[in-house]
């Protein structure tokens, strides 16, 4: 059976582990920081044998060169990033066999974030990296806001029962600006609820599944009318659902403090 697991680090990073019961053998998502990676491993016998790779940001690849000078794993990354350490270079389109876990993944381009952003889905588990967050979606720092409301409708088009691991605990405060988008989504204040409890008792919120954020997410909601309406007011205009209401949000997001 596979267990996927995360390890904290930074202030609210996590690293993922993918881990089969009965073998020793794992791959980790974004090792943004070595020693904790390190640290985990060793406290239950775990060698890498695979690294996945979103995107090129060094909260996740900073400790790729210890964790590939400690097990010599494959390291798979996006081809265009170039990221040292890289020796499986992908594009989307690509499979990426993990035997030892047996597990195989499509990557998928997921242009927003960054421009070279990829994910990694299979087996009803999706890698989304800084693309999709619980609740909400990593800021588009190189692509456009076409390329990144493009990228999550990709995702959303993915089965209700996909879980969504992505790389951040944000979740508590994507539903709070959510909330301000959405205030009489009933299934969107529960949630909030829940997720307050759930880190007050310093548990993960995440993974969460594409049901779950197509529900209560307004950034994979841009064409719901109360998303289109909260956007129009927020922009004091007509806009187009879709990509344009995502720009307004996406904005509206950048610049809210909470």
């Amino acid at each position: 059976m596979l267990q996927i697991w995360p390890i904290p680090v930074f202030s609210d990073n996590y690293v993922w582990v993918l881990e089969r019961d009965g073998s020793d053998r794992v791959a980790v998502v974004d090792p943004g920081e070595a020693r904790p990676v390190l640290d985990a491993l060793d406290a239950r016998d775990l060698t890498v044998t695979a690294v996945l790779l979103t995107h090129n940001h060094q909260d996740h690849t900073g400790g790729l060169a210890e964790v590939v000078r400690r097990f010599g794993p494959a390291v798979y990354g996006s081809a265009a990033d170039r990221i040292a350490g890289v020796d499986r270079p992908v594009t989307g389109g690509d499979t990426v066999s993990l035997p030892d876990l047996e597990l195989s993944f499509d990557v998928v381009a997921l242009p927003g974030h960054t421009l070279n952003h990829v994910g990694y889905i299979g087996h009803d588990i999706a890698l989304v990296g800084d693309t999709l967050f619980a609740g909400g979606c990593g800021r588009v720092f190189e692509g456009t806001f076409e390329q990144m409301h493009d990228s999550l409708v990709r995702l959303a088009a993915l089965p209700d029962d996909t879980k969504a691991y992505c790389a951040h605990e944000y979740t508590v405060a994507n539903l709070r600006f959510a909330r301000q988008v959405e205030p009489d989504n009933g299934p969107l204040s529960d949630r909030l609820a829940a997720a307050e409890a759930t880190r007050a008792e310093g548990l993960p919120t995440v993974p969460s599944t594409i049901g779950y954020e197509r529900a209560t997410n307004p950034f994979l909601r841009c064409a719901e009318p109360a998303v289109v309406a909260a956007a129009e007011r927020h922009a004091d205009r007509s806009l187009e659902p879709g990509a344009e209401v995502f720009g307004v949000i996406r904005s509206w997001k950048d610049g809210w403090s909470g």
